[in-house]
């Protein structure tokens, strides 16, 4: 049985099995209408959203001004996960990402699992996106003088935790007192939420090139206001002289760019991260690109690059306009920068607001393209029943898929919140990126082509273990304690103790995932001596495992709820109907 979890695909298998046409229009396959610019749009629009708009108040508030490293970091290990993308995609242009990838290196049982996390990151991340576009709806309409009840843009259990808690929201308590009760319950739910799940759902059934015009052009608004509050807010911190704001005092009294520690950084990796999740949509259009193998790669790597120029510079504004400790519980940081108490251009909040639901609209476009072509490849596979492999006659789009992505989406928006999302949200991503960097370590390297994309190789058989050596020298010698503190044995919670050394501002489940990051990082440098590894995915992947190491005790155990109904799925459906299994009884 252990061996048949583990049964891989071969790469021309996969591309066989996706049918895959010469032509633009098949009868059995996808429109190919999609070209690199498309697809660095498709990128942009999934990446530029409720990330910066929403998330990223977050992130400044655990980070500080410091968390502009943060991004740096997740940068770099996106541009090497990037070119591992870009690798796979070249070899294998189907649809499917991170699932095809995982099922031609590692096999069916962790194909599957990767599958699983993506369905969880398109769904969970979308439910996100449309609660934060709800909000930014429903303040940009209160300005227009257009109120919408309170108890129609907010779930039922966001107003339920917040009335246990004794809330003073004035908002929360109109809610809660004024809904109408059906059958003895509360009919509180967020209707914008709903009705934009429901025209994005609508859209994306109707086809491909539809979704790819209207993304790009609210692509290239969003960008363009998204330049403008850089502009603007940059100027406003040069001309008022606020650069004290980008070293502001911690608990002690020291003035710093990182007042919670780099610990305090770290722990903002969910919010920043969730900022890259739509990176990997991009891989899903493999098989409506015109040329996957040569756009494919392009699309990725300019979209990443273009979108961690503008997060690193959003951030700067962000943290120079006013102070990070005023983003808690901020929804809104891009609008709220400009508000009377900051840097009060009012014209600047109305402009940011309209932008925001444009932007969101787009990134809930590219998850909802996204979900249902993970779906299809899967049911290909047969992991998942057929129906979900159909493609629509008249508009080459995934159909049942697609409707059924919609409701994955759409329910849950009854019943949970934004808060309990976004935790649940990153860890997928990065579990996938791992796969990815991990997978193209374990297949067989090939030889240069004059098509596509070639991933330069470099031995990393000495220059990884050195790159470790001197690592841990610097950090033994920079931070004497850092070692002998992580290893012993105290869980305590040290991420609000203003005595504890700058570096160790970590949470118990933090600090687990220090300790065995670093014995991955020795066990990985012991196999790339012995197998020679190719150091770029090597470093893919040793970044990605650092920055799960900033995943909080309730990230993991929600992954780890989600993993496990997974794992009953596959056993009673996947492990016996998959395709492989019914070639190997044959």
């Amino acid at each position: 049985m252990l061996k048949s979890l583990f049964r891989t695909k071969s790469i021309s298998t996969l591309v066989k099995d996706a049918d895959l046409p010469a032509d633009d229009i098949h009868q059995h396959g996808l429109k190919r209408v999609l070209t690199a610019r498309d697809l660095t749009f498709f990128g942009i629009a999934a990446i530029i959203g409720a990330g910066s708009f929403s998330s990223l108040g977050a992130a400044v508030n655990a980070g500080g001004p410091g968390v502009v490293l943060l991004f740096v970091i997740c940068g770099i290990a996106c541009g090497f996960t990037a070119l591992c993308y870009a690798e796979f995609a070249s070899r294998i242009p189907v649809s499917g990402s991170a699932y095809t990838y995982a099922y031609a290196s590692f096999g069916e049982f962790l194909a599957w699992i990767i599958g699983w996390a993506l369905i969880m990151e398109y769904s969970i991340g979308n439910i996100y996106v449309a609660f934060s576009w709800s909000d930014y709806f429903t303040s940009l309409l209160h300005k227009m003088n257009v109120h919408v009840p309170d108890y129609l843009t907010c779930s039922y259990h966001e107003a339920l935790i917040a009335i246990k808690a004794g809330t003073t929201d004035k908002e929360m308590l109109s809610a809660w007192n004024n809904a109408p009760i059906v059958g003895g319950f509360k009919m509180i739910f967020d209707l914008p939420a709903l009705i934009i799940n429901l025209c994005i759902s609508y859209l994306v059934f109707r086809g491909v090139k539809e979704s790819r015009n209207f993304s790009n052009v609210m692509v290239i608004l969003k960008l363009a206001v998204v330049a403008l509050v850089i502009i603007v807010g940059g100027g406003m911190i040069f001309s008022n002289h606020l650069f004290s704001n980008w070293t502001p005092a911690n608990d002690s009294g020291v003035h710093t760019f990182m007042p919670n520690g780099f610990g305090g950084v770290m722990s903002a990796v969910s919010g920043v991260f969730f900022a890259y999740i739509g990176f990997d949509a991009v891989s899903v259009l493999a098989e409506e690109s015109k040329n996957p193998q040569r756009d494919l790669p392009k699309g990725m790597i300019w979209s990443l690059i273009i979108c961690t120029i503008i997060y690193i510079l959003l951030s700067l504004v962000l943290t120079g306009a006013v102070v990070y400790s005023k983003f808690a519980g901020v929804g809104d940081p891009l609008a709220f920068i400009f508000e009377k108490e900051n840097l009060n251009l009012p014209w600047m909040q109305i402009l940011v607001a309209f932008c925001a639901v444009i932007a969101m609209t787009s990134v809930l476009l590219v998850f909802s393209m996204g979900q249902p072509r993970i779906w299809m490849s899967m049911s290909r596979d047969g992991l998942l029943p057929p129906a979900f492999q159909k493609i629509h006659p008249k508009f080459k789009t995934p159909s049942f898929a697609t409707i059924v992505s919609g409701c994955v989406v759409g329910i849950p928006i009854l019943f949970t919140d934004k808060t309990f999302v976004l935790d649940f949200t990153s860890i997928g991503t990065l579990f996938a990126f791992v796969l990815v960097c991990g997978g193209l370590l374990i297949i067989p390297r090939r030889e240069k082509t004059h098509t596509g994309f070639n991933m330069p190789f470099v031995n990393s058989k000495f220059i990884f273990p050195l790159i470790l050596i001197a690592t841990l020298a610097f950090i033994q010698i920079q931070y004497g304690s850092y070692f002998k503190e992580l290893l012993n044995g105290d869980l305590t919670d040290h991420s609000a103790d203003a005595n504890a050394p700058s570096y160790f501002f970590m949470t118990p489940a933090m600090k687990i995932g220090t300790i065995v990051f670093w014995l991955l990082c020795i066990l990985l440098a012991v196999l790339s001596w012995i197998r020679t590894f190719s150091l770029i995915p090597l470093l893919g992947l040793v970044s990605c495992l650092y920055l799960l190491t900033g995943m909080s005790g309730t990230n993991w155990k929600w992954f780890g709820i989600w993993f496990a109904i997974g794992m009953v799925l596959y056993f009673l459906y996947g492990y016996k109907n998959s395709k492989l299994a019914k070639e190997a009884k044959a």
